[in-house]
């Protein structure tokens, strides 16, 4: 189609990016964009209209959001079909923007990817540590095998399976995790569910209500959160060079301790042997004691060999290993596992076993046939190298500013931090970033409870994953400016 005629306006209090998502979504609304109409691309539209590409990609983004628009791989953008898009009522008032309370939130917690905020506050460039690049997605071989699973289904496969997950995709997961993560277990242990969120509501059921959990801090706050819902007393562990000490686990008078050893999130420290053997001997020391191992980030190392699983170490059935799909395939498949040591397996068997899978069979099935004829092998490699260079990207951004940060957590996972060394707080650095356009993490947002004195507030996070090299290349350079 030809490129949207929008009258843009400096001067009405609305951002560009605003503008044109209004505009767009009041055509779709009259009738005048037809359901099915091809919208113009990103690039001819921000062309045509003289604004970046990204203020276009943030309006787009949002109609995405909305359901206005759908994107089709290698065609483009197209207006949604439906008869609920037309006639909807009064438009959204003025200061509807500023009722998006939640999304900040949301955003922080690794739900989305939004350009606009409550605050007001708008970014050219999100350096979002919980996102992924999906450009580079097979969608063509995830629809042949969809459609010929879907042509050769039989009756079977539409009955509610195994609570656990069929057993096919429970087999190729346990060769997957053996090979790749050094995983001991056999089919029968692992649970298949939708998401982490699902895996630990259901562990709850098995590990009882009246559990003292440890964890690292700074840690995955959504975890936290989770357990938080259950009424867990939580006990925030100190972290040293090594990830959690064993010192203060002991200390905490834990039953369980939730642990990330192979690339700790969101510090990025690979937890060593020796305090893995401390861990273990922890859990080994009482009855009931279990270390829950969440697998994050374990795909994407950029330099070393990979490094084994907490779990190929533990000899006593001592260690709950927990994974998803969501980082190396997409967060929509929704598919994690669970393998449970043997004495909690039988647990679940007498408390847990009548609780229906969470996940669509044909779903596990087009999983088990994209991990099984090497698809999952070939798309991972291939992550990895354009992460690899997103990576080196943004390090070689970074020069000219050795003497002013300190970097870690590099060479592995998606995102790096930098710790300042001029006496500069994240408050600050986070400030003057968004000042520049650009959105940095700090710390402190990732920490539960009293911030440990070695983890100062001096520390941002940037992620890289979902921008494009130009996008890094240039947030970058602004970084480099605005930290000067």
């Amino acid at each position: 189609m030809n490129d949207l005629t929008i009258e843009l306006r400096q001067d009405n209090g609305k951002h560009l990016y605003e503008q044109i998502y209004l505009h767009i979504r009041r055509e779709i609304r009259k009738g005048k964009l037809l359901q099915g109409e091809k919208l113009p691309s990103t690039r001819s539209l921000a062309e045509f209209l003289q604004v970046s590409r990204s203020t276009v990609e943030l309006a787009y983004d949002q109609l995405l959001s909305e359901g206005y628009i759908e994107a089709k791989p290698y065609r483009g953008y197209f207006v949604c079909p439906g008869e609920g898009l037309l006639d909807m009522g009064e438009e959204m008032p003025e200061d509807g923007w500023k009722g998006w309370k939640n999304e900040e939130k949301e955003r922080k917690e690794g739900h989305g990817t939004y350009g606009m905020y409550g605050s007001g506050q708008t970014y050219e460039y999100d350096f979002s540590p919980n996102t992924i690049d999906m450009s580079a997605f097979p969608y063509a071989t995830w629809k042949k095998i969809t459609k010929g699973i879907l042509v050769d289904a039989n009756s079977e496969m539409f009955l509610p399976g195994s609570p656990k997950g069929d057993f096919i995709l429970r087999e190729t997961i346990a060769h997957y995790l053996h090979t790749s993560r050094g995983v001991n277990c056999r089919p029968e242990q692992i649970i298949i569910g939708a998401g982490n969120d699902y895996l630990l509501m259901l562990l709850e059921k098995i590990l009882g209500r009246h559990v003292k959990i440890a964890m690292e801090n700074p840690t995955y706050r959504r975890a936290y959160r989770i357990f938080d819902s259950f009424a867990y007393r939580i006990s925030p562990i100190t972290m040293d060079a090594s990830g959690m000490s064993a010192k203060g686990l002991r200390a905490s008078e834990a039953d369980v301790a939730y642990v990330m050893p192979s690339h700790q999130y969101p510090t990025g420290i690979v937890m060593p042997i020796g305090r893995r053997m401390e861990l273990l001997k922890w859990a080994g020391e009482k009855e009931g004691r279990y270390l829950i191992e969440d697998d994050y980030d374990s795909e994407f190392r950029f330099k070393g060999k990979p490094v084994p699983s907490l779990q190929a170490s533990d000899r006593g059935g001592k260690v709950i290993y927990i994974g998803t799909f969501s980082k190396s395939i997409a967060p929509a498949i929704r598919i994690g596992y669970m393998v449970l040591p043997l004495p909690l397996l039988k647990i679940y068997e007498e408390k847990c076993s009548f609780y229906s899978t969470t996940v669509s069979r044909i779903d596990q099935r087009i999983l088990n046939e994209f991990i099984g004829k090497g698809h999952f092998e070939r798309h991972l490699n291939r992550m990895r190298k354009i992460y690899r260079e997103k990576h080196d990207m943004v390090l070689n951004g970074l020069k000219g500013m050795e003497k002013s940060f300190t970097v870690s957590g590099e060479n592995a996972g998606l995102h790096i931090l930098l710790q300042d060394r001029r006496g500069r707080n994240e408050e600050e650095l986070v400030g003057a970033a968004a000042k520049a356009g650009v959105r940095v993490y700090g710390l402190s947002e990732f920490c539960v409870g009293e911030m440990a004195p070695q983890w100062k507030a001096d520390t941002v996070a940037l992620g890289y994953a979902s921008l494009r090299m130009e996008q890094i290349e240039e947030g970058m350079k602004r970084l480099r400016d605005a930290w000067a």
